[in-house]
């Protein structure tokens, strides 16, 4: 039997366990590189290459750059609020509350790895202001020291990560959203064949999970090059064109001859499925567009999809200042959730500096380091009050396993680059840890709390029992953030999912208000539309049943529909006296919505019957967003 089966047959994941186990091999050459060049703190070089490292070179650069600029950024910081505060804890730690707050609620309006880069430039403020405070005096060379072994430990990393990570493996995600268009068009040509009722079938509702995680791991994809970020744009663009087509496949069916459009349609998903090359697949597009040019609702999304397949599909960028002719990409950005991060962070920073200074407690600044990181990297997450458990238990490993090289292996060096190799077995038990199906979830923090304890120098400092404090200082921060996200508004996938529907709620309300409604119709779409993929993905998260979660997502995407549609109206000088009045009250009950879904519906239907004596069209709509509204007004009602 071969090694790697019997690693897979004890639970290891063999790709994981060779990725983890080079990282862990990284990570002791920095430390070595860091102490032949003299550093105070190698570990931190350690620290950075299992923070730097990832599965693919683009991600890896990328976020090797941005924490790069993430350090450098903290690091100016800490030693500035070092020489502001001149090492008085009070000034300090408020300091300190308002920089780490500022970066939490910044880093959760971000994405991708410029969120972990804003994050990282709160709490490496916090590494150089906190871990030497008895010598303020120092921290120039403490914030030198900081910046060098970050710098080393990115530099190993990248060394490693380039000669052994794979390339983005694009061919997946392009057989993904082959797989998905089709389904797209085989649902719209049976939208087209048969009336629809307004309501979505179970296909539908996994066509929308399939594209809201597509869009998840679009950040990940699009890391480390600009034909990596064109082709993420692209594809973003093409998922709001599906939306837009699934949309038109829930409404009654028009007048009119479609089965040239409708095989036309079947005939390209066919293409799609069976994998044909793009050229033939972009002259089925362009004659799907030409079938539907009388229709100007399915012409426009139709004709997005065609130029954004072309755009994709070129091997080569576009001239500067030529944009293909579909939906702006407006991504969904979470206020809310950052207005609450950056309270709660500066809540918990300043409350932990406040019982370090009443208290003294030698452990005090390792406690604000912890919450400091705690309290705004994961502040990110869906669910981070259910992480902090499996960091409490990663962080107590890493505590004993330092406490374990500190006092039990240590002393048997004679020389501090003893100290040094002796520190390696405890980084090599990480990769172990990183591909056991047991223990992943917490190797992270194992890995990382155990370097950052550590301080190999001969001979080694400091008693067992200040050892003891520290580590339990670091291992009390993450059951303190645990209580801030669960007390201190607290966050988790129902919240999240809770407060992106208020949003899309309070969006629609804006529209109705707005005094030139129409001028920003693709942006608001395109926002509602992200948020529906976003909506979706929380649902499938726990946040709330999946089905009901898209319909009222739809529902509200419906009634901005009508509120357009209304605005369009409002607009038009043939408009008789009437109308216009029912118009204007119309879009006074939407734009209270949340106060009575019932009365709402029941004045969009109200309208729409008086629209259409002169536009039949335009009063569809209108009567399908409050169709959509009366038969979602659970969604609508839980918004206070």
């Amino acid at each position: 039997m071969s090694v790697p089966t019997s690693f897979s047959r004890l639970g290891f994941d063999i790709p994981k366990l060779r990725f983890s186990m080079r990282t862990a091999i990284a990570a002791c050459g920095a430390l070595l590189v860091a102490w032949l060049f003299g550093l105070e703190h190698p570990q931190w070089s350690a620290m950075t290459v299992w923070a730097a490292s990832q599965p693919t070179r683009g991600q890896l650069l990328e976020k090797s750059l941005f924490r790069v600029a993430g350090t450098i950024s903290g690091t100016v910081a800490g030693v500035l609020l070092m020489v502001l505060s001149g090492g008085q804890p009070i000034i300090l730690a408020g300091g300190l509350a308002v920089w780490i707050a500022l970066c939490a609620g910044i880093g959760n309006l971000q994405r991708g790895f410029i969120a972990y880069g804003t994050m990282l430039a709160g709490y490496s403020a916090s590494m150089v202001a906190l871990l030497d405070t008895a010598h303020p005096d120092h921290v120039l060379a403490l914030g030198a020291d900081r910046l060098a072994t970050i710098l080393v430990g990115v530099l190993v990393a990248l060394v490693i990560g380039l000669l052994f990570t794979l390339r983005t493996a694009e061919e997946a995600l392009t057989g993904r959203l082959r797989r998905l268009t089709a389904r797209v068009l085989h649902d719209l040509a049976d939208g087209l064949g048969h009336a629809g009722d307004g309501s979505l079938a179970a296909e539908q509702h996994d066509i929308l999970a399939e594209m809201a995680a597509i869009e998840e791991a679009l950040e990940p994809h699009g890391a480390g090059s600009l034909r990596s970020r064109r082709s993420v744009r692209s594809i973003r663009t093409l998922l709001m064109a599906e939306i837009s087509l699934l949309l038109l496949a829930r409404r009654p069916r028009m007048e009119g001859d479609r089965r040239a459009l409708i095989a036309a349609l079947q005939e390209e998903a066919a293409l799609l499925e069976a994998g044909a090359a793009w050229p033939e697949i972009l002259v089925g597009f362009d004659r799907i567009a030409r079938l539907s040019a009388s229709d100007r609702s399915l012409h426009e999304p139709l004709s997005s999809m065609a130029a954004v397949l072309r755009d994709y599909a070129s091997p080569k960028p576009r001239e500067a200042g030529v944009e293909p002719s579909v939906l702006p990409v407006v991504l969904h950005r979470d206020w809310a959730g950052a207005w609450r991060a950056l309270v709660r962070a500066g809540i918990m920073m300043l409350a932990v500096g406040l019982f370090w200074i009443v208290t003294g407690w030698s452990g005090g600044p390792f406690l604000l380091l912890g919450v400091s990181i705690m309290t705004s990297l994961f502040s990110t997450f869906d669910n981070p009050s259910r992480m902090m458990r499996m960091v409490v238990i990663g962080q107590i490993f890493g505590a004993l396993g330092a406490l374990a090289c500190r006092f039990l292996v240590w002393p048997l060096a004679s020389s501090e680059l003893e100290v040094i190799l002796l520190t390696m077995p405890f980084i090599l038990v990480s990769g172990l840890f990183f591909s056991y199906s047991k223990t992943v979830l917490t190797a992270f923090d194992y890995a990382m709390v155990s370097l950052l304890l550590l301080h190999p120098v001969y001979p080694p400092t400091g008693t067992f029992m200040e050892m003891l404090a520290g580590a339990f200082a670091v291992v009390a921060a993450p059951v303190i953030a645990m209580a801030a996200y669960r007390f201190v508004f607290p966050l988790d996938t129902k919240s999240r999912f809770q407060m992106l529907g208020d949003m899309m709620i309070h969006e629609v309300q804006r529209m109705a208000r707005a005094t030139d409604l129409t001028s920003h119709r693709l942006v608001w779409r395109a926002r509602l539309y992200h948020r529906l993929l976003r909506l979706s993905h929380l649902a499938d998260r726990g946040g709330g049943d999946r089905a009901a979660a898209i319909d009222g997502g739809l529902a509200v995407l419906a009634v901005g529909s009508a509120i357009l549609a209304l605005g369009d109206l409002a607009k038009r000088s043939d408009v008789p006296n009437g109308v216009g009045r029912a118009l204007r009250v119309a879009l006074g009950r939407v734009a209270r919505i949340a106060d009575d879904p019932s009365r709402t519906a029941a004045a969009l239907y109200a309208t729409a019957a008086k629209v259409a004596t002169f536009d039949a069209r335009a009063a569809e709509t209108v009567a399908s967003g409050g169709r959509a509204l009366a038969v979602n007004e659970t969604f609508f009602r839980r918004t206070p």
